[in-house]
């Protein structure tokens, strides 16, 4: 039998970053905080990014086949938190964010982070309430030195 608490706790000690993942489909583009992402390879390089099914930036991931990973700073606490609630909740969350289009993919990358990769989907499993996107790194800048935001220095949770 599972242990419901113990399941939560020991996933929530999971270590994972913050970041803001750009998003497009045509003319649309759109911005939200990941979590669930991790290198996978490095021959190709690939990355696995993790993302809520139900959500607009999933369809526009499924209809485009790219994103790009922003690494946001572990001061960016702010910056996270304002990617977090839905597109048609709050509107257009790129509005207010210095920004520019991938040159790989034409995604959103921020200007005021450490630094990006943008991706290509190779892959997908649809499984449970999130799709698990591979993807191939195709770009990539830095921006900046630092340390990355980590969501366990936050105080929030996501997951488990």
């Amino acid at each position: 039998m599972l242990d419901e608490q113990a399941k939560k706790t020991m996933l929530r000690k999971i270590p994972h970053g913050l970041y803001i993942c750009g998003v497009k489909d045509g003319d649309n583009r759109n911005g939200f905080t990941a979590s669930w992402v991790m290198q996978a390879s490095f021959k190709p390089p690939l990355v696995v990014n993790c993302v809520k099914a139900d959500s607009g930036s999933h369809a526009m991931i499924k209809n485009s086949g790219v994103f790009a990973l922003s690494v946001l700073d572990h001061s960016q606490k702010e910056v996270a938190a304002q990617f977090f609630k839905p597109q048609r909740l709050v509107g257009d969350k790129l509005a207010d964010v210095d920004c520019s289009d991938g040159p790989e993919t034409g995604c959103p990358i921020l200007t005021d982070c450490l630094g990006y990769v943008e991706c290509k989907v190779v892959g997908s499993i649809e499984q449970g309430d999130h799709t698990v996107f591979v993807g191939e790194v195709i770009g990539a800048g830095i921006h900046r030195e630092g340390d990355p935001l980590l969501l366990e220095s936050t105080g929030w949770n996501y997951g488990g």
